[in-house]
């Protein structure tokens, strides 16, 4: 106990002559401590910046369906019905939810026809996007107002449609679309629903901002042709993607002829290209973050060098009443270690003061529900570590200088 009580007045006697050293020069102690608070709420914020990437990117590519597979007729080389026969159709659609029943979740196919729409007395362009049942699931869509088709709409050709947000505010500008009528073309529907897309898709839809929903089975009925421009199909989990795609393409080509050429992809690939990207560019920026905590610390070096040659005369008194080497080395290097260490907690707290005022700002507004900025404590552990050892490397050289200077040539020195 005896020896652990002298370790402990040891240590507190050398923290209490650094602090009142320091205090000594508050003004050159808090602008080399600057240094360490931009170096290490550097790394922390661009953690942060990247970790707040890298969920955007990420949350994006699964919006649009992480466990989505879609495929497209790439190749119908010879004319005629022979062209025809290669396209997917409902009946293909069919097959692959037999086919894979404890693997797929939902399948909905698509057709495009472009339209004009009817705005005031002027044509404006739009896609009549036709869908059939599960389409709302698999896209993710969002009801604003009304309804979305039911069972009825799809088999009954029933003149029925939803807008997108955009078309209805252009054709309805001032009145609720829902129950009104509205001409494409030489048609009318009747609007049940206004709907969008909960996220953005990245380009991988057929729904632009001015798209009008109508039952797959009335469009059919209208152009004659019973074929999907894509073929959608959801996987139970991640992890059955990649046999789903092939399970696809393998029902797709066996039901059609041998020179048929389908597309059949998913997004499992820019999903994990974009995890690798902001892996990268994580690392990246980290790096250049470390290189701020390292001239910081050379900061820290430079001005424990200067105050070693102002203080010569002190070391040499202590040096001259007793004390050891080890004492005056650690008493240098407890400060260069208080430099550093109070500048990473002051700008590890800044830098994490940031991004919980940004969620505080967030929660504020209903339309930002759900999002956030992540805090990443692995990061701020490491600033702090990092700072912290790099103060004591960089103020070693300061303080084992200090630690051999002779007492008479100290005593000597003006």
């Amino acid at each position: 106990m005896t020896t652990v009580a002298r370790r402990s007045a040891f240590w507190g006697e050398i923290l209490q002559l650094a602090i009142r050293a320091l205090n000594a020069n508050k003004l050159r102690a808090s602008l080399t401590m600057l240094g360490v608070v931009i170096g290490s709420a550097s790394i922390v914020l661009v953690v942060t910046v990247a970790l707040a990437g890298k969920q955007y990117i990420v949350g994006q590519i699964e919006a649009v369906g992480a466990n989505l597979i879609q495929a497209n007729v790439v190749n119908s080389a010879e004319p005629g019905s022979q062209a025809l026969a290669d396209q997917i159709t409902s009946r293909d659609l069919e097959a692959v939810k037999v086919g894979l029943p404890d693997v797929v979740t939902d399948a909905a196919g698509t057709n495009v026809l472009p339209m004009t729409v009817d705005v005031n007395g002027v044509e404006r362009p739009i896609n009549l996007v036709g869908v059939t049942e599960g389409f709302d699931r698999i896209r993710n869509l969002d009801v604003l107002r009304g309804r979305y088709f039911d069972p009825d709409d799809i088999q009954s050709r029933v003149k029925v449609c939803l807008l997108t947000e955009d078309l209805a505010r252009r054709v309805f500008p001032y009145e609720n679309p829902v129950g009104r009528e509205i001409r494409v073309g030489e048609l009318h529907f009747s609007v049940i629903g206004v709907f969008r897309e909960r996220a953005a898709t990245l380009g991988q839809t057929e729904i632009t901002r001015e798209s009008m929903l109508v039952p797959f089975s009335l469009l059919q009925y209208y152009t004659g042709t019973d074929y999907f421009r894509t073929l959608y199909v959801r996987a139970d989990r991640s992890d059955d993607v990649p046999i789903v795609t092939q399970e696809v393409g393998e029902i797709l080509q066996g039901r059609h002829r041998a020179g048929a050429q389908y597309r059949v992809q998913n997004l499992t690939g820019i999903l994990e290209t974009a995890r690798d990207i902001a892996l990268a560019l994580t690392v990246f920026l980290v790096v250049i973050a470390l290189i701020a905590l390292v001239i910081s610390g050379i900061g820290i070096m430079n001005i424990m060098l200067v105050t070693v040659t102002e203080r010569t005369r002190e070391i040499g008194i202590l040096k001259a009443i007793g004390a050891p080497q080890d004492a005056i080395r650690y008493q240098f290097l407890v400060e260069a270690a208080v430099i550093s260490g109070g500048g990473a907690l002051v700008g590890i707290l800044i830098a994490i003061s940031i991004p919980s005022l940004l969620n505080f700002i967030l929660s504020l507004f209903p339309e930002t529900e759900g999002v956030t900025v992540p805090v990443s404590w692995v990061s701020a552990a490491i600033a702090f570590v990092v700072s912290c050892s790099s103060g004591l490397i960089f103020g070693y050289l300061p303080a084992n200088r200090a630690a051999k200077l002779q007492p008479t040539e100290s005593l000597h020195y003006e």
